[in-house]
């Protein structure tokens, strides 16, 4: 049978009150509520369990909304017309500066919203009502709850993006004065270093062993270097996380934690670093253990980086000191290097292709401890072949190899590393 007009008219107001019934009932037992959602919210999202102090913060979080949603329901009030909890601005704000991912805050506020519905449902049921009423209820209760959830989910997330731009840019402040100051020793004037309060203001572990980079790009602003530093740390083996901090928007400066592991291959980084960013070039240092090693070895990655700033276009994408450390030296006075080396090389040192063959074949032969066999198959030719271009090298130069040997193979390493820029012009 059909419901009588009466029925019909009376059927939102009894919907109205059961809600209201229900509301303040949950109302009565708002610890239990919160205790509960707690428990499900630390236990299904990992990044939310842990410290008791962000713990506790979030029960005050979730006490603040389910009071909130509450009030709503009882006094019939519009999400956008209740003032958000303030226990959930500042969780938000909690974890924005522990790098919780925001996906996990928005995930609780879901599962939240999902443990609730069933708290409500279940006082329904208790309840007894009649079918019509009880869909009215249940329609009521998701829409408003839905309605809640998606708005504070908003303001939640605006205070988490602002927070976490702020507490970034304050932290990277911190981190890069520390960093300058370990680096020149003035934090070495006020007394015994604490190691272990520097480790935490950097978020990272200075008593291992260290591989100094400095990162820079060739067309004005250096693109992601936390990425480039995380992906040469992956590409390394690194167990823990790599420290990296802007010196200026084209330049950074990074650590990475080899442990034991051998020098990086300059190839292998440069491959990294170019599917990453083709703009960016990299020079790194020589392994270092310790807050000595972690000095070390940026200033020979800053040796590095001038050797190819030197060499400009024709650098290569990677630049190891290991390969470059004695030609560091001749960038503070190139006009004298350059001079240098045209004493050294004689007509060797032109500016010209057939001159820079004789030059790779001279010096990859002296490297190869002046066998010819050894560089010809470095070369990749025929043993006859070198044996020519040596002779003709040492023709060049005007005097016997064995005349300053050993400028010799540093001249060739300076034009090897730093180019025209220490040639004599055709």
């Amino acid at each position: 049978m059909p419901p009588s007009s009466t029925d019909l008219r009376s059927a939102p107001e009894r919907v109205g009150e059961c809600v209201v019934s229900i509301a303040a009932r949950l109302g009565a037992q708002v610890v239990e509520v919160t205790m509960d959602l707690r428990h499900v919210l630390s236990t299904e999202i990992s990044e939310l369990d842990g410290d008791p102090r962000i713990v506790e913060l979030l029960g005050a979080s979730i006490e603040g909304n389910v009071a909130t949603i509450l009030h709503m329901l009882q006094h019939d009030i519009p999400a956008e017309h209740v003032e958000p909890p303030s226990a959930a601005f500042e969780y938000a704000r909690r974890l924005a500066q522990r790098g919780v991912p925001v996906n996990a805050l928005l995930r609780a506020y879901r599962l939240g919203h999902d443990r609730l519905l069933a708290w409500t449902f279940e006082e329904l049921d208790r309840r007894d009502e009649d079918p019509a009423t009880a869909l009215g209820v249940v329609r009521r209760m998701v829409a408003d709850t839905f309605g809640y959830v998606d708005w504070i989910s908003q303001q939640v997330a605006e205070v988490y993006e602002e927070e976490r731009e702020r507490w970034l840019a304050n932290r990277n402040t911190l981190r890069a004065g520390r960093i300058r100051a370990l680096l020149d020793g003035t934090l070495d004037g006020t007394g015994p270093l604490d190691v272990d309060a520097l480790e935490g203001v950097l978020g990272y572990a200075l008593r291992g062993r260290h591989l100094a980079v400095v990162a820079w790009s060739t067309e004005g602003e250096l693109a992601g270097p936390e990425r480039l530093a995380g992906a040469l740390a992956e590409q390394l083996g690194c167990r823990s996380r790599p420290l990296s901090v802007a010196y200026d928007h084209a330049t950074a400066w990074a650590w990475l934690p080899v442990g034991r592991s051998a020098p990086p291959d300059p190839a292998a980084v440069g491959a990294v670093v170019r599917e990453l960013d083709p703009s960016a070039r990299l020079a790194f240092g020589d392994p270092g253990a310790g807050i000595a090693g972690f000095r070390a070895s940026h200033r020979q990655a800053v040796r590095a980086q001038s050797v190819a700033l030197v060499a400009g276009a024709e650098a290569d994408v990677a630049t190891a000191f290991a390969d470059v450390g004695a030609v560091s030296l001749l960038c503070g006075d190139l006009e004298a290097a350059r001079s240098w080396v045209a004493d050294t090389l004689g007509g060797l040192a032109l500016d010209d292709p057939q001159h820079a063959r004789l030059r790779e074949t001279l010096r990859v032969f002296l490297t190869s401890g002046g066998s010819y066999t050894t560089a010809a198959e470095r070369l990749t030719m025929h043993k006859n072949s070198v044996k020519y271009r040596v002779s003709r090298a040492e023709q060049e130069r005007g005097r016997p190899l064995a005349d300053g040997r050993l400028d010799v193979e540093l001249a060739l390493l300076a034009t090897r590393w730093l180019g025209r820029a220490v040639l004599t012009p055709p």
